[in-house]
């Protein structure tokens, strides 16, 4: 019932910026929350930041102070700026919506930072 998409992955220099989109469709709740993920191989799936449908957000804190979660509910999109990038900011990113007590997840946008 939900589709995700995610786009805005790519290679970036250390200290750059990326800005992810993570596009929704299909049957969508009034009442949600979305959120970004990560992983590399031979890791697991961790919480990168999350954002409820009221505005509240909450963060990794590898990555507090430099990414911020957002979404515009008009254009049915979360984003994720992604400021002052490291190399181990390098992995898939993963976006998610929560909703009516199930998971959706998209397909992953890859974010590699060079040193």
């Amino acid at each position: 019932q939900v589709h995700l998409v995610e786009s805005g992955g790519g290679l970036v220099q250390s200290g750059g910026s990326l800005r992810l989109s993570c596009a929704a469709s299909g049957t969508l709740s009034s009442i949600y929350a979305m959120g970004w993920y990560r992983q590399v191989p031979g890791k697991r799936r961790e919480l990168v930041a999350t954002i409820t449908g009221g505005g509240s957000t909450n963060y990794a804190d590898s990555v507090k102070g430099r990414f911020t979660i957002s979404r515009d509910n008009a254009k049915k999109t979360a984003y994720l700026q992604m400021n002052r990038l490291k190399p181990e900011d390098t992995a898939v990113y993963y976006c998610k919506r929560e909703q009516s007590g199930l998971a959706y997840w998209g397909q992953g946008t890859q974010v590699t930072v060079s040193s």
